[in-house]
């Protein structure tokens, strides 16, 4: 059974708020800088999970530790058109999320989905300094 983990408070519930089209946040217009994610513990690993559609992975994507912080960083650059109207949407993102203290960076995994990537941190007692994490691509 998964354990959720919130990270909460009056700032993330204000930034949410920003983000939806409810709010005057870039979302609304169809534009959003952040990474919406959600983490939590399932068997002695920790997971996250990062909404990022219309990227790729392998292209506009990369994740990096340092010390006890996973940095996820890219740009996204989606274009859609039809017979009579064009749409672009492009913007770099970042968000840094502090991970479980003493991960070994070699057990990490990151895949993506269907426009979400998951991070998988097993939980270790090895201090980490900086360290790329490759994507990989699933279906």
């Amino acid at each position: 059974m998964a354990t959720v983990a919130r990270r909460g408070g009056p700032v993330a519930e204000m930034l949410d708020w920003l983000e939806s089209s409810a709010g005057i946040g870039m979302r609304g217009l169809g534009l959003s800088p952040y990474v919406r994610v959600e983490d939590f513990t399932e068997d002695g690993t920790y997971v996250l999970r990062a909404e990022l559609p219309g990227v790729d992975p392998d292209e506009d994507v990369e994740l990096k530790i340092e010390g006890d912080m996973l940095t996820i960083r890219g740009e996204r650059r989606e274009e859609k058109k039809d017979k009579n109207h064009k749409e672009f949407h492009y913007g770099a993102f970042s968000r840094s999320i502090p991970l479980p203290a003493g991960v070994k960076a070699e057990d990490i995994t990151a895949t993506y989905t269907d426009g979400v990537l998951e991070v998988r941190v097993p939980a270790r007692t090895e201090t980490v300094t900086q360290v790329a994490i490759p994507v990989q691509r699933k279906g």
